[in-house]
């Protein structure tokens, strides 16, 4: 029997790059050897100190009175455990001076499920007007996950980057704020920070004016750090943190060490906080309670921010710096020709680009597959922008994560420059 779909089960329903790519990564894991590099990925290292830490809290859980009920025996409020919001309210505050309250704060199923709503909840088909609005990303590339998370259609506006080319191997994605116009049918500003894929980590003067331009457009600015800080702190140089009364900062447990939780943090207007708490119950009833009581006493006493500063931040860091190392490494010895690394600022990926590559990242992916090697194609983080005319440049990049074992990350690497090289070399 054949069933019938509704728009929105058709759009969330039906086949996207995103899960295409999902499920070749997922049936290549499952039939593949020994050898299988998986490099394509998002999934956080497992770093034994920070896993000692969650060991310790789940014991102390199973030892207070009432620990077990709290975490998993009881609902919490839509919105997330009251003194879980406090807590990250206070944080805020004593941190960094923000004016942030719990009427500020909401608990979400995840950071993937934080988009979902806010990008449905200021975008799409307006209830006013029935008039169209989209989310404008300043900085192209962008994460994948938003790609497909509009239920009325395509919800997003890019612009293209300016690249800046530097050394003999390096370039930088930076917003081109001579070509960002705010038309009136843009609901929101969105931008990762530091960015998944690329590890770009816009400046602290490219967000205070995309801040200004929100705030002078009557529209909210949208950061996602999933990778940042205050934790879990995977920037690798200084950045300051930025929230305002007009701006809706996303935070995640799942970099940290704890996707499985799946936890995600909002914190933006009080009016924005409301809805998502609706969201939250008609969607689910609730969020999960786990995340939120191991983290709990690590936020109230600031040792969340000692475990990001001195064991998370200094652990990729140093992964970040082996990575790029093999990789230069790789490319010169296999002879691959032109190729680039974005700058690493933060983040767990090295975002590769091979101008005039003869094939497609899309090919190179298939070509790399065939060789047990995982990675990401450039293409699918380029949404939003105009069919025509293309951009050779979206499909020359591939994404390369290096939060795996050191010694996958070097064999990949070199499997990848030797496969690049032998398609230079026979067109």
């Amino acid at each position: 029997m054949s069933y019938q779909f509704s728009e929105f089960g058709r759009h969330l329903g039906g086949d996207s790059g995103i899960s295409d790519l999902m499920v070749d990564l997922g049936n290549a894991l499952a039939t593949g050897g020994p050898d299988l590099k998986m490099l394509g990925g998002g999934q956080p290292a497992r770093i034994q100190e920070v896993n000692e830490v969650w060991r310790r809290r789940m014991e102390e859980i199973l030892e207070e009175d009432g620990g077990l009920d709290r975490a998993i025996t009881s609902y919490d409020p839509p919105r997330g455990n009251p003194r879980f919001l406090n807590a990250v309210a206070a944080m805020c505050r004593d941190t960094f001076g923000w004016q942030v309250g719990q009427e500020h704060v909401a608990v979400t199923t995840g950071g993937q499920t934080a988009f979902f709503f806010l990008f449905n909840l200021l975008a799409g088909r307006m209830a006013a007007d029935g008039t169209r609005r989209r989310v404008l990303l300043p900085l192209v590339p962008e994460y994948i996950g938003y790609a497909n998370q509009g239920i009325d259609g395509d919800l997003f506006h890019a612009v293209p980057p300016r690249i800046v080319e530097s050394g003999d191997h390096e370039f930088k994605y930076r917003v081109d704020f001579d070509n960002l116009e705010i038309t009136p049918d843009i609901a929101a500003i969105c931008v990762s920070r530091p960015t998944n894929p690329t590890g770009n980590v816009l400046t602290d003067g490219e967000i205070r004016s995309l801040a200004g331009i929100a705030r002078e457009h009557g529209i909210p600015l949208i950061i996602d750090n999933a990778y940042g800080v205050p934790f879990p702190g995977i920037i690798f140089h200084d950045a300051t943190p930025y929230w305002d009364d007009n701006t809706i900062l996303t935070l995640s447990l799942s970099k940290i060490g704890l996707p499985g939780t799946r936890t995600g943090i909002v914190i933006g207007p009080p009016q924005i906080i409301r809805a998502l708490g609706s969201m939250s119950a008609i969607a689910g009833l609730s969020n999960p309670s786990t995340g939120q009581q191991i983290i709990l006493p690590l936020i109230e006493s600031g040792e969340i921010l000692s475990i990001s500063d001195e064991i998370v931040r200094p652990y990729y860091e140093r992964k970040a710096a082996l990575a790029r190392e093999e990789a230069v490494r790789a490319f010169d010895e296999a002879g691959a020709g032109d190729w680039r690394m974005h700058v690493t600022e933060g983040a767990l990926f090295l975002w590769l680009w091979f101008p005039g590559l003869p094939c497609s990242s899309a090919e190179l992916y298939q070509r790399l597959k065939a060789r047990e090697v995982l990675v990401i194609p450039g293409h699918y983080f380029f949404f939003g922008l105009p069919d025509t005319p293309d951009w050779p440049h979206r499909h020359e990049c591939i994404r390369v994560s290096y939060a795996m074992e050191e010694s996958d990350v070097r064999d990949g690497l070199r499997v990848i420059a030797r496969e690049v090289a032998a398609i230079r070399a026979a067109s």
